[in-house]
């Protein structure tokens, strides 16, 4: 079963949108032009091959607008689509799935592109242990959901936000004064639930890491294929390994090779290109 979120949760998102859309007075062209009654059976269909996601939330667009409205979903969300394919039916007023179509191609279009773009990423690591996991470069407001399409495309999620977990970054360890002074202080304010993971861009820091202790997970940061395999032999398996930076399609099996643990990538969510669906009356 694809991974879903409560409708309690998605639900102001949606009614945030469709207020966007529809305020202040509605959807006067299709008052304009469309009798009362008039009822039509449309089909959101897939105009390219990809990955799917947004598809609770579509449905939950036409609701809003019009709980008479008879929504069937019929490729699920984290399920691959073709071109032509029709992942969704909607039946009932005419007006009213015209009113819910923008928001719910808009999220349905978003959300797949990422699930999609997370898909390709996964599908060059097979026969390794790496799994592709996302960032906080998220669009504000809409983490939630773009995590979640990160899932149904077979990544994984990092941290939801700034209280999940303590990330010390190279800004972090500027400030505080190096390496040691900054896991020191870490291991001393940590709950024993919450997990620490330091960011580093050489291997000496990396050293200093391991020889101070209290890093669960070390974030490899911009280095070189190379580096990243003198990386993981120097760990020998001691802690989590994170490798991010500059990471593309097209380097992703060549990093998962090097026997890091994890590959971290903003791209999955802030450079997704929207997969191209349609609403078909």
């Amino acid at each position: 079963m694809s991974a879903t979120l409560p409708d309690f949760i998605l639900e102001p998102l949606v009614r945030a949108a469709l207020t966007e859309d529809l305020s202040p007075m509605g959807d006067v062209t299709t008052r304009a032009v469309i009798k009362p009654g008039t009822r039509y059976t449309a089909k959101l269909n897939a105009r390219e091959d990809g990955v799917v996601s947004g598809m609770q939330i579509a449905a939950m667009a036409f609701r809003l607008v019009d709980p008479a409205l008879k929504v069937h979903t019929v490729v699920s969300d984290g399920s691959p689509c073709k071109k032509g394919e029709t992942l969704m039916q909607i039946e009932g007023e005419a007006a009213s799935i015209l009113m819910g179509e923008r928001v719910a191609l808009n999220f349905a279009g978003r959300l797949s592109g990422i699930a999609t773009k997370t898909a390709g990423f996964v599908s060059k690591t097979k026969g390794t242990k790496c799994k592709i996991t996302c960032t906080r470069k998220t669009t504000p407001g809409l983490r939630a959901v773009e995590k979640l399409a990160v899932q149904h495309g077979g990544g994984s999620n990092h941290r939801y936000g700034l209280s999940d977990a303590i990330l010390i970054k190279d800004n972090h360890i500027a400030a505080a004064g190096g390496v040691r002074q900054v896991l020191e202080a870490a291991k001393a304010a940590r709950s024993h639930m919450m997990r620490i993971e330091l960011e580093v861009d050489t291997l000496r820091q990396m050293e200093e890491a391991l020889k101070v202790g209290g890093a669960d997970v070390i974030l490899l940061d911009n280095m070189d294929t190379g580096t990243l395999r003198a990386a993981v032999a120097l760990n020998a398996g001691r802690v989590v390994l994170e490798a991010s930076g500059n990471m593309t399609l097209e380097r992703i099996a060549e990093v998962a090779a090097t026997g890091v643990d994890y590959i971290s990538s903003g791209a999955l969510t802030h450079s997704a290109r929207t997969l191209d669906l349609g609403l078909d009356f």
